[in-house]
């Protein structure tokens, strides 16, 4: 699983996410730390980079999943949130950890995102 590559040396919050395309591909990434915070790179936006490297068009994405390793469900920051709108409004994420799991819908996560409709 990708959270088990994760490079948290600073919080120790390893973070992995995996995104379903429309193709049946399934892509991973992990939290990146960096002793600049501000540098860090967030699981679920190096899982969508490495879609985007792959050819995911927007529309292309079908689920994403989260999984930590604490008590409580993590959900995508609110950059992760607005960085897979990009690609799927309506897409479910499951947040889970080793004790649950539990579904949402990406719209629900952040309502009233900012989407290119928006320029024109």
């Amino acid at each position: 699983m990708a959270r088990s590559h994760a490079h948290a040396p600073y919080s120790r919050f390893q973070v992995g996410a995996a995104l379903l395309t429309a193709t049946g591909t399934v892509i991973g990434g992990c939290n990146v730390e960096n002793a600049a915070y501000p540098v860090c790179l967030c699981a679920e936006r190096g899982a969508l980079s490495a879609a985007v490297a792959a050819g995911l068009q927007p529309g292309g994405l079908v689920a994403a999943v989260v999984v930590t390793d604490v008590a409580e469900l993590t959900p995508p920051c609110g950059a992760c949130r607005q960085a897979l709108v990009e690609f799927a409004g309506a897409l479910p994420v499951l947040l889970a950890n080793r004790h649950a799991r539990q579904l949402h819908r990406l719209e629900n996560l952040l309502p009233h995102s900012f989407t290119g409709g928006h320029f024109r």
